[in-house]
This record gives structure tokens, sequence and C-alpha cells, in this order.
């Protein structure tokens, strides 16, 4: 009887290690197309950004296999408890990390677009927010590997660096558009980048939940800090100095 009970716990081990390890090949993956989304609209390479659409076909994909084996532990394992608990929050990350991989996407095919008009200054911008995200996706990664929720908290806190520099680029893009109306339609397509990458952000912050969740079996307290301010900006053109006020 001891045996079959040690043999239930390691199969059990096992498919708890194999979702774990597709957690991370999905992280790696997601984190790695915006990379290359950025890189495509940063080069204006309309080959690089369809590579980028056409893998994220790859991360849907390991979150189909996920949540099987999600489905297929639940249905012969019955886990209780702290197991529960971890395959729950296994597919709660599964599912971030797929909207993270659709933003890139997202990205691409908004590079191509912009690709067809003249360089963008604000692309300088777009890359410094983008690498800001990239590494918040990774320590989020490294938490989750090490079930580090020092670390977890540390990403969720600095989610709010990330919507200032959205708020910042918003004002930046739009006191373009109001210099020259011709900005107007690279401009439009940047905003929408800048919100994608702002988005990575927030899903990336709700990973770093989930790992709190999972390592201490408690919600994080306290309101997520935000510092995305773009819903309460006010424009108005100072028709004397031909200077625009925010």
């Amino acid at each position: 009887m001891q045996n079959s009970n040690d043999h239930i716990v390691r199969s059990f081990d096992k498919e708890l290690r194999t979702i774990h390890e597709i957690i991370i090949r999905m992280g790696g993956m997601a984190e790695n197309q915006l990379a290359e989304a950025v890189d495509a609209l940063v080069q204006r390479d309309s080959a690089k950004a369809e590579m980028v659409r056409a893998e994220d076909a790859k991360i849907d994909a390991l979150e189909e296999e996920l949540e099987a084996a999600v489905v297929q532990l639940i249905a012969l394992r019955q886990p209780v408890a702290n197991d529960l608990r971890a395959v729950i929050s296994a597919l709660k990350i599964s599912s971030d990390l797929e909207r993270i991989g659709d933003y890139a996407k997202n990205i691409a095919k908004r590079s191509i677009a912009i690709n067809q008009m003249p360089p963008q200054k604000s692309v300088t911008s777009i890359m410094r927010m983008s690498r800001l995200v990239q590494e918040i996706v990774k320590d989020t990664l490294d938490a989750f590997s090490h079930s580090d929720k020092d670390r977890a908290i540390d990403v969720w806190h600095r989610d709010e660096e990330v919507d200032e520099m959205y708020t910042s680029l918003f004002r930046e893009l739009l006191t373009y558009m109001m210099e020259d109306p011709r900005n107007i339609g690279a401009c439009t397509h940047m905003l929408f980048i800048a919100k994608n990458i702002e988005r990575m952000g927030d899903h990336a912050t709700n990973i770093a939940e989930t790992i709190y969740y999972l390592s201490t079996g408690h919600k994080l307290e306290g309101k997520r800090p935000k510092g995305d301010r773009t819903p309460f900006q006010i424009l108005s053109a100072e028709e004397d100095n031909g200077e625009v006020e925010i």
C-alpha cells in the first residue's frame, strides 16, 4: 500500500512539474515576442513583424496543452489545498502569458503599417518602455520559478513606473499630432502600441499577484499602484505663442 501511495505522489509531482515547465516555456516565448515585435518596429523590419505574428500560434498551442494537462490532473488526482491552489494558479498565469503574446502580435501588426510611413521620433520612447516591461516580465518569471513572493511584490510595485511612462508617451504623441496633423495616422498606431505594452505590464502584475497567492495562500493587500493619468489629460493650444499646454 505504501508503494502504491508513493507511486501516486511521484506521478502527481511529475505532472505538476510538466505544468510548471509549460509556463516557463510560455513565459520565455512571450518575453521574446515582445522584444522581437519592438525590434521590428525600431528596425522597420516588416518581415520580422510577420514572423512575430506567426509565432503567436505557438504560445496559443502551449496554453491549450497546459489546459489539457490541468483538466487531466484534476480529473485523475483530485488535488486539494496547496496542490489545488498550484493547479488553479497555473491556469491563471498561462492565461496572462497568452494575452502578453497577443499584445506582442498586435504590436507587430501595427509596426507593419507604421513601416509604410515616415520614421517616428517617438520610437525611442516606445523602446525604453518596452525594455522596462521586458525586465518586469523576466523578473515575474524568475519569481515564479523560485516561488519568490518578495520579488513578486517588487514587480507589483513596478507596474506604476510603466503607467507613468505610458502617460508621458501619451502626452508626447498627442503633442506631435497637434503640431502637425500629418502625424495623426502614425501617432495613432504608436498610441495603440504604447497601450499594448502598458497592458503587458498589467498582465505581468496579475501574474505577480498570483505568485504571491500561490506562495502564501493570501491575496496581496492594498490597492494596486497605478500611474496611468491618461484618462484625465486635458489638452489646449495656446494660440498666442504657438505652444501646447497639456
